[in-house]
């Protein structure tokens, strides 16, 4: 996970987050290998459908399953092409699906961990077109609400930021506004799922870690316009 700096005046803020890992050694085709041509592409798809289909064929078929081709290619583009490693790593991100419930997600499922306003999705598109989410730690309490419920928020939140992506965008912008953030807002194990989250089961949707001043969130991500509330003052 790479780290690029800005400088801080006054209380932090964290804008987006880049969560992938070091590419495997052994992968088909090197890093500077990976744009490959649509018959290129379409011919791996297909043999990490063929393989899905042989060795995990309980898996669920349809969007997000194991035929699911923009699935597939995403998860292969993510492992660097390789098809023995898009396989195990989409066979766990469906497997997971299912075992959460993430299709039976709903506002009402959960609304009341949603109304401490510790997460959010921005009713905005930032200044490059992308979904926002907006985490405020400040008010996360960990013995407030169960721990299933939010992570039920977490996954909730990124499918829906996800569901706003324009046609030709693939990520979503991440701002985490650590104004006020104290000890009692503290939880290792809720990070420890949020970053698991987006690195097994939503890789490559976040773009890279920055510390910044809630002036540069204002100018460089948004407009006066489009600025979330909190970020106004």
């Amino acid at each position: 996970m790479a780290f690029r700096s800005c400088q801080i005046l006054g209380r932090p803020v964290i804008a987006p987050i880049n969560l992938t890992k070091t590419p495997s050694r052994n992968c088909y085709f090197s890093v500077q290998n990976c744009s490959l041509s649509s018959s290129q592409s379409h011919k791996l798809v297909s043999e990490v459908k063929d393989k899905l289909e042989k060795e995990h064929s309980s898996l669920p078929i349809g969007k997000n399953g194991r035929d699911d081709e923009d699935m597939i290619l995403w998860f292969l583009k993510d492992r660097r092409f390789s098809v023995e490693e898009a396989v195990a790593k989409l066979t766990k991100a469906i497997k997971w699906r299912q075992e959460f419930g993430v299709s039976k997600l709903t506002e009402e499922s959960v609304k009341s961990v949603a109304e401490t306003g510790k997460a959010y999705v921005h009713d905005f598109l930032d200044v490059c077109n992308r979904p926002v989410l907006v985490v405020v730690p400040s008010k996360h309490l960990p013995d407030v609400h169960p721990p299933v419920e939010n992570e039920r928020l977490c996954v909730f939140l990124v499918e829906k930021a996800l569901a706003k992506l324009p046609a030709g965008k693939e990520d979503i912008l991440g701002v985490f506004d650590l104004r006020d953030f104290a000890t009692e807002n503290a939880d290792l194990k809720y990070l420890t799922f949020v970053f698991n989250v987006f690195y097994y089961y939503y890789p490559r949707r976040l773009g890279e870690v920055r510390f910044c001043s809630m002036d540069t969130v204002r100018k460089e991500y948004f407009t006066e316009e489009t600025v979330p509330a909190n970020f106004r003052d």
